[in-house]
């Protein structure tokens, strides 16, 4: 009897899903058995478009491994600011100071590593790039705590704070050496940069890819395990089988790719006669492999989803956003939360100061300007809502490939700079509208 009860009770818990998933057209329901994001889809595929404009414009160099490996660093510090900004447009903030912040963090990361620790540590210390990176991320968390003190306490809205900070910072930037470039960078720190030392080469590359793919594999089977445990509806075996073969490819595509850009070949023959290789007759193939950037960026991306979406306070922040008096009648401490957010804004314009610092072996006192709209850009164009509440880590992340893309293709066509502005601004009013029209329809 109890086997009987249950059977039906399966069926009766099954049949609603497996009527859902004979309705509808077979994309329709490719979509609702994968529960693939739709708006994240749509602009991937805007994305390919755009790569295929480009590359059609370019005389295919846009597509090529050479101009696809620098894209990437050349996103790194970008989409790793826009993990950030996703927080604090969801808690219905702003900040606009993110791009002197990073010129400020750089140039104080600068001194310190060029000029402050060889009077006590000597040049080319091992322990000089983690001192100098410690100081940058201490000193932006703590710009970011004062900026979140002064919103969240003190009333004052977070466009004129951080409107301020955009102004003061800059100014700090270039107090502190007189206008002055400070160069070169530690060796060490200079790999956070990118170029032929600062890639992983091949195997590693491969390694890594392989890694990531178990990874994948590893959370498919584990988010599928969670639902049998609390009995949620499963996502059919085939649909889950899908899942994990796009998530592989794209993975192994990546690593193809970078590992198809090889080193110059005057550098590949220099450390062919360092190390007593032999040069074949065609030249030494050295890949680049994936960069270190783009690897610390990846990195905050999987750090900053797990703190949006698995921790408590990542649950807090979007119940900020999307309802703050209610949040607060529910005991949820509003204020410190968002001085906790602009906190970590700081702490990733630290991060994204040392990629850019280190890819331009200086720190200069431009660095960072109109970074603050290329970020804030990428977060809505990745989906996140000025209006609060809604956001996701993947969409801003790629909302920063899309900008640069947009920037990197402008370039290669031979387009002025005021022009790719004028594009930039045009896309960011768009993409606004149709976020717009999105939350009208839903």
């Amino acid at each position: 009897m109890s086997s009987h009860n249950n059977a039906e009770t399966a069926g009766a818990t099954a049949s609603p899903g497996t009527a859902r998933s004979r309705t509808g057209s077979p994309v329709a329901r490719f979509f609702q058995a994968t529960e693939l994001d739709t708006r994240l889809l749509g602009m991937i595929g805007a994305l390919i478009v755009l790569w295929i404009g480009f590359d059609i414009a370019s005389g295919g160099v846009f597509l090529t491994p050479r101009n696809l490996w620098n894209l990437s660093v050349q996103t790194s510090s970008i989409a790793v600011m826009s993990t950030g900004m996703v927080l604090v447009i969801v808690t219905r903030n702003i900040d606009l100071s993110v791009g002197s912040v990073l010129g400020f963090v750089g140039m104080i990361m600068g001194v310190t590593q060029a000029i402050e620790l060889p009077q006590y540590l000597g040049y080319e210390h091992p322990a000089t790039w983690a001192i100098a990176l410690a100081v940058g991320v201490v000193l932006g968390g703590a710009i970011g705590m004062l900026h979140g003190y002064v919103i969240a306490y003190l009333g004052v809205p977070a466009f004129i704070v951080t409107l301020g900070g955009l102004l003061a910072w800059r100014g700090a930037a270039w107090w502190v050496t007189s206008g002055r470039t400070v160069a070169p960078m530690d060796g060490n720190f200079k790999l956070m940069g990118g170029g032929v030392d600062g890639a992983v080469g091949a195997t590693a590359s491969w390694i890594i890819g392989i890694v990531a793919c178990l990874a994948i594999i590893a959370l498919l089977r584990y988010g599928r395990t969670q639902r049998q445990r609390f009995n949620f509806p499963l996502r059919p075996v085939w649909a889950e089988l899908t899942l994990g073969a796009i998530g592989c490819a794209v993975v192994l595509g990546a690593v193809t790719v970078a590992n198809s850009y090889p080193w110059p070949r005057r550098i590949a023959e220099r450390y062919a006669e360092a190390n007593g290789i032999p040069i074949p007759d065609g030249g030494l193939f050295i890949s680049h492999g994936l960069a270190v950037p783009v690897l610390v960026a990846l990195g905050v991306g999987v750090v900053m989803t797990f703190v949006a979406t698995r921790t408590k306070f990542g649950r807090y922040v979007f119940a900020i956003g999307g309802n703050p008096e209610a949040a607060e009648l529910a005991g949820i401490n509003t204020r410190r939360i968002t001085m906790f957010v602009f906190m970590v804004m700081g702490m990733l314009c630290a991060i994204g100061s040392a990629i850019s610092t280190a890819r331009l072996n200086a720190a200069t006192n431009a660095q960072g300007t109109l970074d603050e709209l290329y970020v804030i850009a990428a977060t809505v164009i990745g989906g996140t809502s000025l209006a609060g509440g809604v956001g996701t880590i993947a969409g801003a992340m790629l909302g920063a490939v899309v900008m640069q893309s947009l920037q990197s293709g402008m370039v290669l066509m031979g387009i002025d700079s005021p022009l790719q502005n004028i594009v930039v601004g045009i896309v960011l009013v768009i993409a606004v509208w149709v976020d717009t029209m999105y939350r009208k329809r839903t």
